[in-house]
């Protein structure tokens, strides 16, 4: 049975305390706030400008994208959203979607090794090894099994995250989580090989400790509101962690992206780009890959008007001044 209430806004407030499910830690107000806070980002139109081609694609650490989107990684599926699917089932529609539309989808990682992290990065390695695969901040012990079993498997990219280090469920399994200072995470990135991303980054020091430790990037995320209550909004602090890192650092951010305006809020922010979570999944859960392509293609389509509606040709011309900030 579908765990999800299917509101016509994803914000919340009715699934609050839901998990496992769909919705925020204890009052949900994480999970609330990134979705309130995107709606105080307010856009400038502004059509008095040249009429030329709209063009929202771009690179990301060397990944070529029609838009700056990406799908997050979520594992569990089945024990989340209610869905009578494998994690296997689930990652293979999410990169067949992304494939189609020229974006990237992140995998998820499990207390199960093999089904929860190893199969899904075997997807994307069977898709020519295009997307990023993602691990949970364990261990030694886990993170270096996970290294050595991946090591023939391809992907662009792998991410950390760091904010699960709090997940009573696995902290307390035989092979924990922890947290990470800056030497583990050197140990990680030096380990992998290739390109490393710390996910969980909410403040300017755990995004200073990521670019100290070597990260080719950070998302800057709360985990969707389900690890600590009463946390501020990613859009919130996006703009000072791009200040502290600077330029030459990219910046991903997820919570509260739902349309391709909210897309255009975070860039003009400071993003390179964003993680899509529930809506996405929802999108796979209900639609399948024909489902969650459409609800993709949506999004671009409204990225496009939005840059349009702007006067914005290229995503270089998506700054600051294109929105007011209401909070």
């Amino acid at each position: 049975m579908l765990k999800c209430r299917e509101c016509r806004v994803c914000n919340g407030r009715a699934c609050a305390g839901e998990i496992p499910g769909l919705g925020g830690k204890d009052t949900g107000s994480s999970f609330i706030r990134n979705v309130d806070m995107m709606q105080k980002v307010r856009i400038h139109m502004d059509v008095c400008c040249e009429d030329a081609p709209i063009d929202p694609s771009c690179s990301i650490l060397g990944m070529d994208l029609s838009m700056p989107v990406m799908i997050a990684p979520i594992a569990g599926i089945n024990n989340n959203y209610g869905a009578d699917l494998s994690d296997h089932d689930y990652v293979t529609m999410t990169v067949e979607a992304a494939e189609k539309t020229g974006i990237r989808a992140f995998t998820g990682d499990g207390i199960h090794m093999d089904s929860m992290f190893l199969d899904p990065a075997g997807v994307i390695d069977q898709h020519g090894g295009k997307g990023i695969v993602t691990m949970k901040p364990w261990v030694k012990e886990g993170i270096d099994a996970r290294i050595e079993g991946m090591k023939h498997l391809k992907s662009e990219a792998v991410a950390m995250d760091v904010d699960a280090a709090g997940l009573p469920l696995l902290r307390a399994g035989k092979t924990p989580v922890e947290n990470k200072d800056c030497e583990k995470l050197s140990y990680v990135k030096e380990a992998l090989g290739r390109p490393f991303i710390v996910k969980g980054v909410i403040t300017v020091s755990a995004a200073l400790m990521a670019k100290e430790a070597g990260a080719a990037g950070i998302v800057v995320s709360n985990h969707g509101g389900r690890v600590l209550d009463d946390c501020l909004a990613t859009i919130e602090v996006l703009p000072e962690i791009r200040k502290a890192v600077g330029n030459d650092m990219v910046i991903l951010m997820d919570g509260g992206i739902r349309s391709g305006m909210d897309v255009f809020k975070a860039l003009a922010l400071g993003a390179d780009g964003v993680l899509v979570g529930r809506p996405f999944a929802l999108a796979a859960v209900k639609g399948g890959t024909d489902g969650l392509v459409s609800l993709i293609e949506k999004y671009k389509d409204q990225l496009v008007q939005t840059m349009r509606m702007t006067g914005c040709h290229t995503l270089s011309d998506i700054t600051a001044d294109k929105v007011a900030v209401k909070f």
